[in-house]
């Protein structure tokens, strides 16, 4: 499967969860409900993976953790936040970078419209 693949799941799932529930709740719950219906459709997902940075060939934990990675190639990353700021994208995309993983979601579940609040990230896609 593909990322863009991946993406297209990840983007249906995300609209099925926003049209029932709405913005407004924690970020956690968006995140459990989104691993949940991921996983039901059969999708490789881990949740709240540690991501250690490697430094002159030493592995440092240094606490960063992704929100969600699907089939070891989509990062995403959850949000329910009034605006996204500056830094949500580039901690994204520093994520994939650490990774080596081609694409990410920034999804923030606070927003009217759950297709505004979707941006997709990407490292040499």
């Amino acid at each position: 499967m593909t990322e863009n693949e991946i993406s297209k799941i990840v983007v249906d799932v995300s609209y099925k969860i926003h049209t029932k529930l709405g913005p407004g709740l924690l970020e956690s719950v968006y995140e459990a409900i989104l691993f949940y219906e991921l996983t039901k459709r059969g999708l490789i997902v881990e949740n709240q993976k540690p991501l250690p940075v490697i430094w002159d060939e030493v592995k440092l934990d240094i606490g960063f953790r992704t929100d969600l990675i699907v089939e070891n190639k989509v990062i995403l990353e959850i949000k329910s936040v009034e605006q996204i700021a500056n830094v949500h994208p580039k901690q994204l995309l520093t994520y994939l970078k650490i990774t080596g993983m081609k694409l990410g979601l920034l999804i923030n579940f606070n927003e009217p419209l759950i297709k505004t609040g979707i941006t997709r990230i990407v490292n040499n896609l």
